[in-house]
């Protein structure tokens, strides 16, 4: 079993920057991927960036150049740079871990606000 607990969350204006954490505990061992997700009101839950143990990293097209994925293997912890910040990138923010058996664990989410 692996928790995670997110915080770096809260209101923005629009272009600036945020820094989201999520520190795993628990049977850390088992991680293989780390990542973020977002869902927005009425909006299905998207990838926003995923970080492997090899050090690979993926964004959502919507997000390249903006925001910025990184990991702390020591600390079990995954961060995720937001910069740039727009309207549409309000949403709440899942962390997610995924094991090397494929299973899947979700934090309880992370609100970030964009407004002016």
């Amino acid at each position: 079993q692996v928790h995670l607990v997110e915080s770096g969350g809260g209101l923005v204006q629009p272009g600036g920057s945020l820094r989201l954490s999520c520190a795993a505990s628990g049977s850390t061992y088992l991680i293989n991927t780390m990542g973020w997700y977002r869902q927005a009101p009425g909006k299905e839950r998207e990838l926003v960036a995923t970080h492997t143990s090899s050090g690979g990293t993926n964004y959502a097209e919507s997000v390249r150049g903006r925001f910025a994925i990184s990991r702390d293997n020591a600390k079990n912890t995954v961060y995720l740079q937001i910069n740039s910040l727009r309207t549409e990138d309000a949403a709440v923010y899942y962390c997610n871990i995924r094991t090397w058996d494929r299973r899947d664990y979700w934090g309880e989410g992370t609100l970030v606000t964009v407004s002016s």
